[in-house]
């Protein structure tokens, strides 16, 4: 049975039946679409389109199907062009004629909008809970080791000493803008596009406000011809992805290299590491791997996504059918990489000799530039005049610390004798105490900061 047809009822080709489905994929949303065909049964009701006996047989039999579904006993027909069909065609086999009645004022075009905002509504917590799970991990590894230092990177070369907390942390903060995008889009998700029709809006008396609240929207579409045409929420959740994707493929990329031998700073759980097939030595960061891989696939559905909208004329077209497949992807990528990686950081343990090991001394150039401007040397100066002690170190095969201060005077004649003590890590990391910085105040502060944050959004 379809919703539509034709006076001559012309069969289509078979080729295209198959290409024009959507019940392979879209069968997913049956929960979110017999929720709201049942709160629309209820707007027909008090529209006084159903009559209360009407209304009540529809919802009853809703209830049916719904539960045929979650059992699994639910017969699909090849004739079931997509869920939205086959419930009805099953819900009027339970009820008869008055199921006809049930799509009086509403279209496919602002059901499926419907359909699909109700279902990332429903994924939205789950979301948000398994990356505030992960920034929970990394927040405990911080606290678990405030003093730990480890060596920072840029261009990935050795560059200044920092805390292993604030290398934690920074990953938790990316995680938590991941979560503030979640929780700035839900109002622009929950928008209800129910009563819009096929494009021109609802004849009849639908109170959709009162749809909206009972759906648990929070608030209805300003205009029905965009309604069933906006696709933003899908973009937006894309992008969204896109970024939590991204930021775990960065966190996996540093742990790679941090867990490897030539490293050596971390080593993972083997819970969450493969054997090879060939060499009984190895173990494998596949969790991280695949982790890093799956950001590419996410991206990819943001792209492609982007690229079905770009040239759709206003109003409704099938093109916009392509949107349900990607959304489906990426929460089930997200959940299945979300449900890995919180247990992977909180198992796995630092290796403070080996970063420790790799605090070389040249990372501290930086301070005696510092030094010399704390003596009133202009920055440019003090860098250059440190930038040919550190060359000459280099040459000779020295520490900076064994250098003689009479050499040190040779290329800046403000050193001094206290200039030795700017040489020490740990005194290093101390001297970045501004907001931010990688002093251990500064980050005592940063874990404050992220626990008072760390509340489950609410999302209702």
């Amino acid at each position: 049975m379809r919703l539509w047809g034709t006076a001559e009822n012309l069969p289509l080709d078979p080729a295209f039946e198959r290409l024009n489905a959507s019940l392979p994929f879209d069968r997913r949303l049956y929960p979110q679409d017999i929720r709201g065909s049942i709160a629309w049964a209820r707007a027909l009701a008090r529209a006084g389109i159903l009559s209360p006996e009407e209304q009540q047989a529809i919802e009853e039999g809703l209830q049916r199907v719904r539960e045929e579904l979650d059992a699994g006993l639910f017969l699909f027909r090849p004739t079931d062009e997509d869920i939205h069909t086959a419930v009805e065609r099953r819900l009027t086999e339970l009820i008869g004629p008055a199921a006809g009645k049930l799509h009086t004022g509403r279209s496919r075009n602002d059901q499926v909008a419907t359909d699909l905002r109700l279902f990332l509504m429903d994924e939205w917590p789950e979301l948000e809970g398994g990356l505030r799970a992960l920034e929970e991990s990394l927040v405990r590894q911080a606290e678990a080791h405030p003093d730990l230092l480890m060596p920072g990177y840029t261009h990935l070369q050795r560059a200044q000493p920092i805390r292993y907390a604030q290398w934690c942390l920074a990953h938790a903060w990316a995680f938590e803008r991941d979560r503030e995008r979640l929780q700035e889009a839900f109002p622009r998700l929950a928008t209800l596009p129910l009563g819009s029709g096929a494009l021109a809006g609802t004849p009849f008396p639908i109170d959709r406000e009162a749809l909206a609240r009972e759906l648990g929207f929070r608030q209805v579409s300003p205009n029905s011809l965009d309604a069933v045409s906006d696709r933003d929420f899908v973009a937006e959740f894309l992008f969204i992805a896109a970024m939590i994707g991204v930021h775990l493929s960065r966190l996996a990329e540093d742990l790679v290299l941090f867990a490897s031998a030539e490293f050596g700073f971390i080593e993972l759980d083997p819970a969450y590491t493969t054997g090879s097939s060939l060499m009984p030595q190895k173990r494998n960061p596949d969790a991280l791997e695949l982790a890093r891989a799956k950001a590419g696939r996410l991206i990819g559905h943001l792209t492609g996504f982007l690229t079905v909208l770009k040239g759709l004329p206003s109003g409704y077209n099938k093109d916009l059918q392509e949107d349900k497949e990607p959304v489906f992807d990426a929460v089930d990528t997200l959940r299945a990489v979300l449900a890995v990686m919180p247990g992977l950081i909180a198992t796995m343990r630092p290796r403070p000799e080996r970063m420790r090991a790799a605090l070389e001394e040249a990372m501290l150039a930086t301070e005696l530039a510092d030094y010399l401007v704390r003596k009133g040397v202009p920055f440019r100066e003090a860098h250059r005049a440190v930038s040919a002690l550190v060359q000459e170190a280099l040459r000779e095969g020295e520490a900076l610390s064994a250098l003689p201060l009479e050499r040190m005077r040779r290329h800046h004649p403000a050193f001094e004798a206290d200039v030795f003590a700017a040489l020490d890590p740990e005194a290093a990391v101390e001297r970045r105490a501004a907001v931010g910085g990688t002093a251990r105040a500064a980050v005592e502060a940063q874990i404050r900061a992220l626990r008072a944050r760390l509340a489950p959004a609410d999302f209702r």
